[in-house]
């Protein structure tokens, strides 16, 4: 038996370490993403040769079973983990396409998992929203600055308080007390927003007539890309949405040629705005579970 570890701060720095020698392609392969998850989505790390690699618990939330979370991170490919593991694990989520190439021929049915493929932006188109593809979005943003009296900050040691106060605000509007989901975010959220300067994160802020009314909170996932985590706007300030994101693109991401923004989990309306952004293209993200009894 492999020794897991609980993925939390005292696991920070062996995390950190292998991502940083191995920059990650998936959204969920940072350490502020696993561990702001974490009391919804537990996560667990065992070191193997020159190899992290992360585990969830399945579906079922069984106790001895787990799944592989995101690509192995180091040397070994995923079907030699696989095999290092095989008394633990039964499946893995959230994989990249060349983490399950080849995985087919052995005892495992790969399948995609499109609703958590990531989409993929160029920063600066984002940023400048120039042509026809972005006429709407520019007409929003016109109209939000013409009624509205927009100023941009990044987010920092003194206007933390106020982000978790739009959070809390949002939260109320959203109902999350009767949401799963909407809870678990907001629970991810207060994680992130307590760690934010020990994380070195990105953030960025909109002010409505003086109050903070949208932010966006991402991080460097690998040389190129960035990865934005969150991002919240109060429904009422029509085009305050389509600011921050515009904002945030052109204020904080400066250093990148491409932003993530995570996947549409499925959801036909969260499908329709990304696509919308017109990424140039997806991260496709696969599942494999074993299909055949193998001797561990």
């Amino acid at each position: 038996m492999h020794d897991l570890l609980p993925l939390d701060l005292t696991t920070a720095p062996l995390v950190n370490r292998y991502l940083a020698a191995h920059p990650p392609e998936v959204s969920e392969l940072t350490f502020t993403n696993l561990y702001a998850w974490r009391k919804d989505r537990p996560v667990w790390v065992v070191e193997l040769p020159e190899t992290l690699v992360f585990l969830i618990q399945t579906p079922e939330g069984g106790a001895t079973k787990r799944l592989v979370f995101g690509p192995p991170v180091g040397f070994l490919p995923l079907a030699t983990v696989m095999a290092h593991l095989s008394e633990t694990v039964v499946g893995a989520v959230r994989q990249s396409a060349a983490s399950v190439a080849g995985l087919e021929q052995t005892a495992f049915k790969v399948a995609s998992d499109r609703a958590n493929s990531d989409y993929v932006y160029l920063v600066k188109d984002l940023a400048e929203l120039a042509g026809r593809n972005y006429a709407a979005k520019r007409n929003q943003i016109k109209h939000c600055l013409r009624d509205f009296a927009c100023v941009f900050e990044k987010i920092n040691a003194t206007n933390l308080a106020e982000c978790r106060n739009l959070l809390d605000l949002w939260c109320d509007l959203r109902h999350c007390e009767l949401d799963h989901n909407l809870s678990g975010e907001w629970q991810a959220l207060q994680e992130t927003m307590s760690n934010f300067l020990d994380f070195g994160l990105l953030g960025g802020l909109v002010r409505v007539d003086g109050a903070v009314a949208a932010f966006a909170i991402g991080e460097r996932l690998n040389q190129d890309t960035a990865v934005c985590h969150f991002e919240k706007a109060l429904p009422a300030i029509p085009g305050l949405g389509q600011l921050i994101n515009q904002w945030f693109a052109a204020h904080c991401l400066g250093d990148f040629i491409y932003v993530n923004r995570e996947q549409d989990l499925g959801l036909p309306g969260l499908r329709q705005a990304k696509e919308s952004y017109h990424p140039t293209h997806l991260v496709e993200k696969f599942t494999a579970f074993r299909t055949i009894n193998t001797p561990a």
